[in-house]
């Protein structure tokens, strides 16, 4: 009688698996770092504490002054503005930036670099936002007011995204970081300024999805949420696919 074959181990093939996630991981990780710092010049940590900051004043502003009377339609306006905020300066600098460290003349040495860098980096830049607003979102949902929180989220993003992909647009027009924050500015003004004629139609940036109104017009706002939705995300990705055509032409920032 002869004795059985012993069973093929398994061991070695699951850890050579899980070395594999292992790196993958690790690698990841070492590619959301790199940009991450380079969208923020090193100054990320920075960022996030100010817009924390403005966000709780802007807080505590409200509690003061309205008595601390709290709803989603109030919620989503406080987390808008740190939002914003860590937006701008990234997307308002980031070619400027690159020309003032002469990295953009090695960007415009990578075959392809238009599809890969520059888009990296605004993908990394938005997950970094929409994970602050996140745990913003998160902290006045349990000590202020109760709202969707993933839905409060996804709306904020919308106006978030086309407010970088159209100063990505502009810097890749004018090559200028402070050119740029100055077209930045003015454009936001004047949708503050336009509210009262814009606030009731789609093509308000500052659409508040959560504003609480009644239920003839509650229908007429859900109509309104989705097409200032489509439209602000086209024009999104239309801005940032200028945007990158735009920085084809090298001889326009290199020289």
């Amino acid at each position: 009688m002869t004795a059985p074959e012993p069973k093929a181990s398994h061991v070695p093939a699951a850890g050579a698996a899980r070395r594999r996630r292992r790196d993958l991981l690790t690698n990841a990780w070492a590619f959301f770092r790199y940009n991450a710092s380079a969208v923020f010049s090193g100054r990320a940590v920075y960022f996030m504490i100010l817009a924390g900051v403005v966000f709780l004043a802007v807080v505590i502003l409200n509690l003061v002054g309205r008595g601390g009377d709290f709803n989603g339609e109030k919620i989503y306006d406080y987390l808008l503005v740190p939002g914003i905020l860590l937006v701008f300066y990234p997307s308002v600098f980031v070619i400027q930036n690159d020309r003032d460290s002469g990295m953009i003349e090695t960007l415009f040495g990578i075959p392809d670099y238009r599809y890969k860098v520059w888009l990296a980096r605004y993908l990394t830049l938005y997950a970094i936002v929409a994970a602050l607003v996140f745990v913003l979102a998160i902290f006045c949902r349990l000590g202020l007011a109760g709202f969707p929180l993933s839905r409060m989220v996804l709306q904020i993003m919308v106006p978030i995204i086309f407010v970088g992909s159209l100063a990505f647009f502009i810097a890749s027009q004018t090559g200028s970081g402070l050119a740029t924050a100055v077209i930045m500015i003015v454009v936001v003004m004047l949708f503050w300024l336009f509210k009262g004629s814009l606030a009731d139609s789609p093509w308000y940036l500052f659409h508040n999805p959560f504003t609480v109104t009644n239920e003839v017009r509650a229908v007429l706002l859900a109509k309104t949420t989705v097409a200032n939705r489509l439209y602000f995300i086209s024009a999104s990705i239309a801005l940032t696919m200028l945007a990158l055509l735009r920085l084809q032409k090298r001889e326009k920032f290199v020289g």
